[in-house]
């Protein structure tokens, strides 16, 4: 068996508790990133509270322990669908009002909480669709997990690669591939690309979108070695 970091043995209880968040984002930094946490990736108690004094009111305790632990780390939130500076944080009118935090890279979607649970430790995450604002995950803690997975797939390019899967192909992925204890969750692009489940194995990590023949597959390896078995191990037709 291949060694290497594997999400899935990290995540192997799911994500219970915001605790349970940080000591992950900790593990997947060092482990998967090659980079440990350190102070400076953070936020700092000056710049949450002026933050929350610009929009008026206290971050939820999810939200800003995310900021104050890892709201610097571009590599970790900022690769492709980016995590809004603490500063531009803002409220789009919709729902009552939506205090949105991240952005797709082109403006296509937007992922927020809603000012009616702002109160609330560990409130739902919504995601903007063409269907408007719909439930994305049950907590704000889960959402950090989903955007450090999300946005690491993309942090080097070589080590990442894409490609439209065959259900033939499937029986594979799930026989060398553990899913990773995170809840399915829409994609905001189409119903076609939704769920969104996520798949580990040592040194892999694999993520696909919706559940029909030939599904988008976006896989990345911890070295070019690891990206290489996934090609290997699921040979579709890999753009790289």
């Amino acid at each position: 068996m291949l060694d290497g970091p594997d999400v899935s043995v990290a995540l192997r209880d799911g994500v219970c508790t915001r605790s349970h968040t940080w000591e992950f984002v900790r593990w997947f930094a060092d482990a998967w990133m090659s980079r440990p946490l350190e102070r400076e990736d953070g936020c700092t108690a000056d710049e949450l509270a002026a933050a929350e004094a610009d929009l008026g009111f206290e971050l939820p305790t999810a939200l800003s322990e995310g900021y104050a632990l890892f709201g610097c780390r571009d590599d970790l939130t900022r690769r492709q669908d980016p995590l809004v500076k603490l500063a531009g944080l803002y409220i789009d009118d919709a729902l009552g009002g939506v205090l949105v935090f991240r952005r797709e890279n082109q403006d296509c979607a937007s992922w927020g909480i809603r000012l009616a649970q702002i109160e609330e430790d560990d409130p739902p995450v919504l995601v903007e669709s063409h269907q408007g604002w719909i439930p994305f995950l049950d907590r704000m803690s889960l959402a950090w997990v989903e955007l450090v997975l999300s946005e690491s797939l993309f942090a080097a390019d070589s080590l990442y690669d894409a490609c439209e899967l065959p259900d033939a192909l499937m029986p594979d992925l799930h026989a060398r591939y553990a899913r990773v204890g995170l809840p399915d969750h829409p994609m905001w692009a189409s119903e076609d690309d939704s769920p969104v489940r996520w798949y580990a194995a040592p040194g892999r990590l694999v993520r696909r979108d919706g559940l029909q023949d030939q599904s988008w597959i976006h896989a990345r390896g911890h070295t070019i070695s690891d990206l290489e078995t996934i090609r290997e191990e699921l040979p579709g037709l890999w753009g790289g």
